[in-house]
């Protein structure tokens, strides 16, 4: 060992039906050693231990074992550690992903002879052959980093759709497995969220934390963080993989603490290699805003890196049906209330300190947000320059092709002339999209899951939009097949009443002809040629 090991465990040591051989790594927190099933285990079906006894996982012959202590130094300690323990065994156990590494046991050791492992939590967990951190230590910029970074981001994807966040992605807890995919691991870090944000211990890697953490305050559950903290992981290692270099200066971690800081008070740009491709520009850029509120979401990145990386696209889950709106609102009302939800996430937003404010585009370069998306969406027909990153963005969210960012940048324009401050009391609309808050707050989060709280107007772009793409997502397989008029302008007539009413109309009520007559002009003029 070239150094000391959190849990110096020997070799031949037994755990379980696991015999200990070389070790692996060592953290402040853990020691992960190799292992292999012993012969004992395998010839003794009737043992509880026995992975052939009908009580035990299937164990395959090898494995890699993550030592935890029991931090006997205080109480305090010993409390923290079970804590992490905890939260590392339970996120193993809800997430069996082909991008996450699994879990195949937990055992704790009764070995009182051996007093610094005695009372040790042992996670027995699938073995990886190597890391992307050793990989770079090789290869500073392998031939396979485009793949490796659609399967990180795939595997991130599946934490976050589960609900829950990394906290620590790095080269490090990325492992790469005997087929040379990628998984994530040690999720000592991860935590559950909790609405819009999770807690998590006091600990990062300086070179991967978004600026807004840096020097968070600390309750007593921790400091808070959103999935946004791993988009801007995925940005720094991304770029660290694409260029063999960090993209922000600085010749230590703490200099590029500082250059981070720098960067989020806006008084430094951020200047990205030359040696970033151009395809993956953008997305580095997007994961890397100064605020938590400007990156891009992870269903979005997911779509945009595995294009860049020209992979096929992992399997999406089908959107989770949500409960109606109360009908005590009229009919053409029912829409409207999701804009009360996006504003309940806003306040909920704010109170953590977390302010969303209107979305500038702030540390993107000008002129490439102005082409952004243009293989979609025209860039000469006066979409404003400011909300095209969200337009492209919420129609990636969705795999449907109805749900096009020409189909959304039409529905803003007829909706609201792409007014963010527009206020409809008397309807209860308000916002770019005209949303109703109590029904905004079904659609407003990315992870299913409604916010806790209903939004209070202003309601903001970087909220209503996506929101917009969210639901039309929803609504696209609700609709009957063999409804006329065409299936984008029928999503738009969805949005302003419902699903249900179009499919009883047969088409497009009267009520919303000119409407949606106005949707489909947008369309014809937003959409590019091939694209109508």
């Amino acid at each position: 060992m070239t150094e000391p090991y959190a849990v110096p465990v020997p070799r031949g040591y037994r755990a379980g039906v696991w015999e200990v051989r070389e070790p692996i790594a060592t953290g402040a927190f853990g020691s992960v050693y190799a292992a292999r099933r012993a012969e004992d285990s395998v010839s003794s079906p009737d043992s509880p231990d026995s992975p052939d006894s009908p009580d035990s996982p299937d164990l395959p012959a090898t494995a890699a074992l993550k030592f935890l202590p029991t931090g006997t130094n205080t109480p305090r300690q010993l409390a923290h550690l079970r804590e992490l323990i905890d939260r590392e065994v339970e996120l193993h156990r809800r997430l069996r992903r082909p991008r996450l590494i699994r879990m195949y046991e937990t055992l704790v050791l009764d070995d009182p002879a051996r007093p610094a492992l005695d009372g040790a939590t042992v996670l027995v967990l699938e073995r990886g052959e190597g890391s992307v951190s050793a990989l770079l230590a090789t290869d500073p910029r392998p031939a396979a980093g485009p793949a490796l970074l659609a399967q990180i981001c795939e595997g991130l994807a599946q934490l976050h759709r589960a609900g829950w966040v990394h906290g620590d992605l790095k080269p490090a807890n990325v492992l790469l497995m005997a087929d040379g995919s990628a998984k994530l691991t040690d999720f000592n870090m991860a935590a559950e969220l909790e609405g819009t944000h999770a807690y998590t211990p006091a600990f990062s890697t300086p070179d991967y934390t978004p600026p807004e953490l840096l020097w968070a305050e600390i309750g007593e559950r921790g400091r808070r963080i959103r999935p946004s903290a791993d988009v801007w992981a995925f940005g720094v290692l991304a770029h660290l993989v694409l260029t063999g270099s960090f993209p922000l200066p600085g010749a230590t971690p703490s200099a590029r603490r500082d250059a981070a800081a720098a960067y989020a008070r806006g008084t430094e740009e951020l200047r990205l290699s030359p040696e970033l491709p151009d395809a993956w520009r953008e997305i580095v850029r997007d994961c890397l805003s100064r605020t938590h509120a400007d990156r891009v979401t992870t269903e979005a990145l997911l779509r945009r890196v595995e294009a860049a990386a020209g992979t096929p696209r992992s399997p999406r889950p089908r959107p989770r049906p949500r409960p109606r709106p109360r009908l005590r609102l009229r009919l053409r009302l029912r829409r409207r209330r999701l804009p009360a939800l996006i504003a309940a996430a806003t306040v909920a937003l704010a109170a953590l300190g977390y302010g969303i404010g209107t979305w500038t585009g702030d540390g993107t370069d000008t002129a490439a947000l102005a082409r952004y998306g243009a293989s979609e969406l025209r860039t000469d027909k006066g979409v404003p320059v400011q909300y095209r990153r969200l337009i492209v963005d919420a129609a990636h969210f969705c795999t449907r092709p109805d749900v096009t960012p020409a189909l959304i940048a039409a529905m803003l324009k007829a909706e609201s002339n792409f007014d963010p401050s527009l206020s409809d009391p008397g309807n209860m609309e308000y916002g770019i999209a005209r949303w109703t808050p109590d029904v905004l707050r079904w659609w407003m989060q990315d992870n299913g899951v409604p916010a806790s709280a209903t939004p209070t107007p202003p309601l903001t772009p970087s909220v209503s939009i996506p929101a917009m793409g969210r639901y039309l997502c929803y609504m696209d397989p609700h609709l009957k097949p063999g409804l006329s008029g065409d299936k984008r302008v029928l999503l738009a007539a969805s949005y302003r009443t419902s699903y249900e009413k179009v499919n009883d109309t047969g088409g497009v009520p009267p009520k919303y002809r000119d409407y949606c007559a106005r949707v489909a002009h947008y369309l014809q003029e937003y959409a590019p040629p091939g694209k109508k």
